[in-house]
């Protein structure tokens, strides 16, 4: 379940994330699934996990320690399981240091990280990424597509 947590409006995230009960808000005119709950026992997928606010944080840490997830307007929680994968290309440590990230949730989210250094550092990736992008757009006739300097 792939989620643009910098594309998600302030206003509507955890809604989003959570999921929301008919009339919690206005415009809440049914039940809504939030990605989360969605994600069951599969993967959420975070991307820009760095946009998301700092309230927004808080709640999702909270997801993830306790493993239940309350709707907006909601009363009671219910029990989640999934795998999170989350990406960035800001430095989180900064945004901690600078007080826009939560620590506690830079720590939790933090139990694998692999950095993917930009293709300018990884010259040596061109060619194959090259190859993958003309069979892509040339499809079936792949081989009759050329690059010339």
């Amino acid at each position: 379940m792939p989620v643009n947590c910098g594309a998600l409006p302030e206003s509507l995230v955890e809604s989003e994330l959570f999921g929301a009960k008919k009339g919690a808000f206005t415009g809440a005119d049914r039940d809504r699934q939030g990605f989360i709950p969605a994600a069951q026992d599969g993967t959420l997928f975070l991307d820009e996990l760095g946009e998301l606010p700092l309230a927004a944080q808080a709640a999702l840490l909270r997801v993830l320690q306790e493993r239940v997830v309350t709707p907006v307007g909601a009363t009671a929680a219910m029990p989640v399981d999934f795998r999170l994968v989350a990406a960035t290309n800001r430095d989180l440590t900064a945004d901690v240091s600078a007080k826009q990230f939560r620590g506690d949730l830079l720590a939790r989210v933090s139990g694998f990280v692999l950095r993917l250094p930009p293709i300018r550092e990884r010259r040596e990736d061109l060619g194959i990424l090259i190859a993958a992008l003309l069979e892509r757009i040339a499809g079936a006739d792949a081989q009759k597509a050329r690059i010339s300097p």
